[in-house]
């Protein structure tokens, strides 16, 4: 294969900012057709992305009939990931699908099974793995630098950034509210950093405090309390079997000025390491113990250095992701990062918090 010819279905934001600008820098890479129920996004799409004569489809089901596609990007609202994935699955392509997997671990067993029935490849998108930070850290913890991690913090919190466009306010279309959006990131960073996806007990909070307020401050313009029918906080605790303690933190509209997203803190035996320094993403801070003195140190990502998992250390973190997902469709040796088991567990995790929440009790896995 020196050619993977992809079909996108979802032509909104996040494949205009993400998906699309990545993939039309790999040289490897031909998208042929485009799909969204708004015709109009699926014409610009092509226009903009595709390669002379992409078609252009608002039926899912028929772009899936198209025997020359490889490989189907889903970007739909999170209620359409199962069985558009499923459907694709079938049809005999490889998915890359956004996150969060599905709106409930029912509808992601779906996509697994799928995806082991079928022999195809599935992963998911969780570009917070991709950025240099992350791959760094992921290098120390591999060598042994943190020791046991028992305990880590996983945080996605604004003080007022309530996206405002699309469906991420109808619970029904997303699942769920900041929790579902961008705690699934923290959480998908932090146990992939740990490589820990043996939960044992979850027990979470949601809130709905401010999305009732009229005229609110928000970066996107004030929402409107009436479509906001997701919780605007959530949090959670999670034992792991091997008896190490994660915190998640999720909000989309919280009275602090600590507002930090996609960060992880670890605390391990023989060293720690958050990403709360200064520089992109929030930097990345290792603190232990040395010669009986303490020490910190701040890692140099300005600088130009070797790149981490077989992949270009320049780019923007959707750019490498799209990479290394287009080389291991090319090529079985190349390592999937994004694992669809590992992202089976996040969602899993979620839906016990919210299921925590609503019943007053923790949840329990087997």
């Amino acid at each position: 294969m020196d050619k993977v010819r992809i079909g996108i279905i979802g032509c909104g934001g996040i494949a205009n900012g993400k998906h699309m600008p990545a993939l039309k820098k790999l040289p490897q890479v031909e998208m042929v057709a485009f799909c969204d129920i708004i015709e109009e996004k699926a014409i610009k799409a092509a226009k903009d992305f595709g390669v002379p004569g992409a078609k252009v489809f608002t039926d899912y089901k028929q772009l899936l009939e198209e025997k020359d596609i490889d490989v189907v990007h889903v970007l739909t609202p999170n209620k359409q990931h199962s069985f558009i994935t499923v459907d694709a699955l079938e049809a005999g392509k490889h998915v890359m699908c956004e996150k969060p997997m599905a709106i409930n671990s029912a509808e992601a067993k779906k996509m697994l099974d799928a995806a082991h029935r079928t022999g195809k490849k599935l992963t998911i998108g969780y570009q917070s793995r991709f950025r240099p930070n992350s791959m760094y850290l992921k290098k120390m913890i591999e060598a042994g630098d943190l020791g046991e991690i028992y305990y880590a913090n996983a945080t996605a919190i604004r003080r007022r950034a309530v996206p405002t466009w699309g469906v991420f306010l109808d619970e029904e279309n997303q699942g769920g509210g900041p929790l579902i959006d961008i705690g699934t990131h923290a959480l998908d960073l932090t146990l992939w950093e740990m490589n820990n996806y043996e939960p044992a007990m979850v027990v979470g909070t949601t809130y709905r405090k401010l999305a009732d307020t009229e005229n609110a401050a928000n970066a996107w313009g004030s929402w409107d309390p009436k479509k906001f029918t997701v919780e605007d906080s959530a949090f959670g605790f999670i034992r792991m079997k091997n008896g190490a303690t994660i915190q998640l933190e999720a909000s989309w509209a919280l009275n602090t000025l600590l507002a930090s997203e996609a960060k992880t803190i670890l605390c391990g035996d023989k060293a720690g390491a958050d990403m709360l320094g200064d520089g992109p993403d929030g930097g990345l801070r290792v603190n232990g113990e040395k010669f009986s003195k303490m020490y910190t140190f701040e890692p140099d990502f300005k600088a130009s250095g070797a790149a981490f998992f077989e992949g270009n250390a320049a780019g923007s973190p959707a750019e490498l992701e799209a990479a290394m997902w287009i080389a291991h469709v090319m090529d079985d040796s190349k390592p999937l990062i994004t694992k669809p088991e590992q992202a089976y567990v996040v969602t899993q995790i979620l839906e016990a918090i919210y299921e925590s929440a609503k019943s007053g009790k923790p949840v329990y896995f087997d």
